[in-house]
């Protein structure tokens, strides 16, 4: 194997960039000139993309932005030592040594196990030291090549097997009736080369520190060696650090958990593990799930109820989308093909013809038989699709709080709910019953031999009683009364009053760009397609009303940042403006998300303001939509296709120019619009 690094990638004390993806593309750019990569842009751009999925800064000054590429040719590092150092994203500052980690989309064990090595050696103190002081490229080699050839203890343990920290005396309160506590951990990110590894380390050193006994499972992309079945028998707790699912989850069934993303086994070590030993004695505290498999991710349990709530209907909301956005699509398809009138005898034409016996009464297509056929058959897929929403809304909301025993209860309970014409509303409280009730029966301490049989049998048949016979007993009739009061209240709406409807629809899809508000207004939109399409109008008014104002912060962020004020804008904002045109003419509004992290402050009220002209003209203009999204691109779908454009373009055009205001004129003091950010969490806090 040729050497993973030369002098030609080392770059000491270079101007090669003042923001991370042009260092990046410095980086990428070396290793395509030394032959080890064929495109530099598309090296360049796979990292980055990893980059944008989670930041590679770590504590102390380092930066590991690394990717599997097509265009790599052979394992390779670039490194950059850098004067001022160039923010990564990490808690404590900018990064001043940057190593670009570049891997083959097919690499080698024997190659990825030298860069997991490396990766270690990221957590000694004397390797990063004599990075900074290094004099000469080579020096930096040497360096390199003997972290990756001869790594001490614990890092030369084979980069694929746990790694388990010796028990001292332990710290206070990190005892399990009187021992030191049995702690077994699992790490492994997207790429399972780097964070993989310096996660299981960190905690080996914390358990070392702290006095107990941890064992860790990197399972990076060499592979890796299970811990030993008997030790997890053992354990007292779990800790996953992990950005992907884990490898043999229903290994460590029962155990109590602490899952958080693999940058916190690097950053904060000894707090997971004092968590860990906390839930031990903690009867509320989250478990894998008995039913965890191989490709499963367990649902924690309720730690509070608002955010387990919040997080259960994002999850119910997020599974119903497709069901909801394929079947409108079809059924706007029905539409184009067979004529409005295709819904009068779709049924029967697709029972009764077929392609070769086309229906010759009837035909209400402008495309003739053929169109009839084909619109009759878009129509009814389209249609079974949509009622499966509130099932779907139902049984993906129960799945959130339970994993996959509440999956069938949930599913039974939205059915019910529509059976009793409880809609929208009445999916929701029949998931979260059917959720409730499942996640308590999983937890129920049984028999071995009765455990198999709770999540296929036992769960699913009581759970689905309790949900389903509250909502049958109790609580489907009064939720069916508020749904019909609703209808009511819509059905007498009437000139200011369908406007303003329309303005508040507008301001909760801006909110927080496909957070839980935004998801409210959504569901509520396609909640009532289904009644819009059997005729009613007011409905198919309110989601052309969402659709429009869901458009409008990646257009008007794309209009600002590449029209009207440029320079007000970062480089990288820029170019995501060039992609927020497209992202918006089809309805994604998360397309709007990397303005708003940068700046929620501003870019958020922006867009509420435009979100709500946008959706108080569309319904001054009574457009009507009969398909869930696609934006521009379902045109045939939209009645009053101009009109609806020109409310869009309005709400644009606002949210624009008051995000350039804000910027130019409401900046802190001292502070250049361009260099003031927000974290990415303050926009979801």
């Amino acid at each position: 194997m040729s050497e993973i690094i030369t002098p030609a990638l080392v770059s000491l004390d270079e101007p090669i960039g003042t923001d991370k993806r042009a260092v990046i593309d410095a980086l990428a750019a070396r290793v395509a000139a030394t032959g080890r990569a064929t495109d530099a842009a598309a090296l360049a751009a796979d990292a980055w993309k990893r980059e944008q999925t989670d930041e590679t800064g770590l504590p102390g000054g380092i930066a590991i932005p690394h990717a599997k590429s097509r265009a790599v040719t052979e394992a390779t590092l670039a490194f950059a030592r850098l004067k001022p150092g160039v923010d990564f994203g990490a808690e404590d500052g900018p990064a001043d040594l940057v190593f670009l980690i570049a891997a083959p989309d097919t690499a080698a064990e024997e190659h990825l196990a030298v860069l997991s090595r490396l990766a270690r050696a990221f957590m000694r103190d004397e390797f990063t030291a004599g990075l900074r002081s290094a004099a000469t490229p080579q020096d930096v080699v040497d360096l390199v090549q003997h972290a990756v050839s001869d790594a001490p203890a614990p890092a030369a343990k084979p980069a694929a097997a746990p790694v388990a920290a010796p028990t001292a005396a332990a710290a206070p309160g990190l005892t399990v009736d009187g021992r030191p506590a049995r702690i077994v951990a699992v790490t492994a990110c997207a790429t399972g080369i780097a964070h993989t590894f310096m996660a299981a380390d960190a905690l080996t050193a914390a358990g070392q520190k702290d006095g107990i006994d941890l064992t860790v499972e990197p399972q990076g992309s060499s592979g890796y060696k299970a811990i030993p079945q008997q030790v997890i028998d053992d354990a007292d707790a779990v800790i996953f650090a992990v950005d992907v699912d884990v490898r043999g989850e229903q290994r460590f069934a029962g155990k109590p958990v602490v899952r958080v993303p693999v940058k916190k086994g690097i950053e904060e070590p000894s707090h997971l593990i004092a968590e860990a030993v906390a839930a031990v004695g903690n009867p509320t505290a989250a478990r894998v799930s008995a039913s965890a498999g191989e490709a499963s991710t367990s649902q924690a349990a309720p730690t509070s109820l608002g955010g387990n709530v919040k997080r259960a209907l994002l999850t119910g909301v997020s599974y119903m989308i497709p069901f909801v956005a394929g079947g409108g699509l079809l059924i706007a398809l029905g539409f184009l093909l067979g004529g409005y009138n295709v819904t009068d005898n779709a049924g029967d034409v697709v029972l009764n013809n077929a392609l070769w016996n086309l229906p010759t009464t009837d035909i209400t297509s402008p495309l003739g038989p053929l169109g009839q056929y084909l619109g009759s058959v878009a129509f009814i897929i389209g249609s079974t699709s949509m009622g499966f929403l509130i099932p779907a809304l139902a049984g993906y909301i129960a799945f959130g709080i339970a994993d996959r025993p509440g999956i069938a209860p949930g599913f039974v309970a939205g059915a019910v709910a529509g059976l009793m014409g409880a809609g929208f509303i009445g999916g929701i409280v029949g998931g979260l019953l059917a959720g409730l009730a499942a996640w308590w029966l999983n937890q129920l301490n049984v028999a071995r031999w009765l455990r198999g049989l709770m999540p296929v049998v036992i769960i699913p048949l009581l759970a689905s009683i309790f949900a389903s016979g509250l909502m049958l007993l109790v609580l489907g009739g009064p939720i069916a009364w508020l749904m019909t009061a609703l209808s009511d209240w819509l059905g007498g709406l009437t000139g200011a009053g369908v406007v303003i409807l329309g303005v508040i629809l507008g301001l909760m899809m801006c909110f927080d760009l496909g957070g839980p508000i935004n998801k409210v207004a959504y569901g509520f939109a396609t909640a009532g397609l289904s009644a819009g399409l059997a005729g009613d109008d007011r409905y198919l008014q309110i989601m052309a009303a969402v659709m429009a104002a869901g458009m409008v912060p990646p257009l008007a962020m794309a209009l600002a940042s590449t029209v009207l004020a440029r320079g007000l804008f970062t480089e990288p904002e820029r170019e995501n403006g060039k992609a927020a045109w497209l992202l918006g003419a089809a309805f994604i509004s998360e397309g709007a998300i990397p303005f708003a992290a940068a700046d929620v402050f501003r870019v958020i009220p922006a867009t509420m303001l435009g979100g709500a002209v946008t959706g108080g003209l569309s319904m001054a203009f009574a457009v009507t939509a009969k398909a869930p999204h696609g934006g521009v691109f379902v045109f045939f779908a939209i009645d009053s296709f101009w009109l609806w454009l020109v409310a869009i373009a309005a709400g644009t055009v606002v949210s624009a120019f008051s995000v350039v205001a804000l910027k130019r004129f409401a900046h802190r003091r001292g502070v250049s619009p361009v260099d003031e950010t927000v974290p990415e969490a303050a926009l979801t806090a």
